[in-house]
């Protein structure tokens, strides 16, 4: 039994603000949580895309020093994404640009695939954002099994905000878990404050809408019940990356044995958000996207 991780690998060329050099580091939010799983000791199979060249080859090299099982699918344009990210070194807060493309020409679903994830790029950019949506309606409503998602919205790739709302409305209806952060939402959703915004996501069908809220920690909202715990204050060398650490702990935190379960009880999902804030606090103290480790992750505990 294990967790399948759907969408791109792609290199984050990194400008800090005054630098006279870029650094190139290999990273994507779906593989960021497959390599964060990994480190948790979790199953887990990432299935994506990169070409072979210059990028797609420190892609290859990360993955493959990882030490997780990877599905690599063909992509029709024969292109690795590569992303500009600017890193502010006041806050280590980043804004990307996108040189991107996610055209996995397949997408396969491992019959042990107990937990999907997929988010970001791979949910919205077309053509393989049908291709994802077609998987994850594939796992979700099958007892016992679950389909989490991390919106990571990143308008470059889709400005048109009506459309980017459309997409995430439909993924958010074949989902379980949907995490996003308080910017995502405000983008998304810019009449609304970021609580009600999850209210109306959770209301479009998941069964847990997890909110983000950077230093200030985060927030899951049930049916009938919204649960908050802060975060740990750390020295933040950049936040590249937490996001993802945060959603690789969230996920580890829906296995009970051989099984998931997504938490209905508070008292279930305080202890599933804190583990995921822990991880996500410790990413921010080293640079780039870099999870913790188990021992790491209950060292902090």
């Amino acid at each position: 039994m294990r967790t399948v991780v759907i969408g791109e690998s792609l290199v984050d060329l990194v400008w800090r603000a005054g630098a006279a050099t870029i650094r190139p580091l290999p990273g994507g939010s779906p593989a960021n949580v497959a390599i964060g799983l990994r480190r948790l000791g979790r199953p887990v199979t990432l299935v994506t895309c990169w070409s072979d060249d210059p990028p797609g080859a420190l892609v290859g090299e990360r993955l493959a020093a990882a030490g997780i099982d990877v599905a690599r699918v063909p992509g029709a344009s024969g292109r690795t994404t590569v992303a500009l990210a600017y890193v502010d070194d006041a806050t280590g807060a980043a804004t990307y640009e996108f040189l991107a493309v996610w055209d996995p020409v397949r997408i396969p679903v491992a019959d042990d695939a107990v937990l999907l994830h997929t988010g970001s790029l791979a949910a919205v950019v077309q053509p393989g954002a049908a291709r994802v949506l077609a998987a994850c309606r594939e796992v979700h409503g099958r007892p016992g099994r679950a389909v989490a998602v991390d919106l990571n919205v990143r308008p470059a790739v889709l400005p048109d905000r009506a459309a980017y709302r459309a997409a995430v409305e439909r993924i958010a209806r074949v989902a379980d878990v949907v995490k996003a952060s308080d910017e995502d939402l405000a983008w998304l959703w810019p009449g609304l404050g970021p609580s009600d915004a999850a209210r109306a996501l959770l209301a479009r069908g998941p069964r847990l809408v997890v909110l983000t809220r950077g230093a200030d920690g985060a927030t899951g909202f049930l049916p009938d019940a919204e649960v908050s715990v802060p975060a740990p204050r750390v020295r933040v060398a950049d936040t590249i990356g937490a996001g993802d650490a945060f959603q690789s702990a969230l996920l580890d935190g829906l296995w009970t044995g051989d099984e998931v379960r997504v938490p209905a009880a508070p008292d279930e999902l305080e202890t599933v958000l804190r583990q995921a804030v822990r991880a996500g606090a410790l990413a921010t103290t080293r640079p780039g996207a870099d999870p913790p480790t188990r021992a790491e992750l209950d060292a902090a505990g």
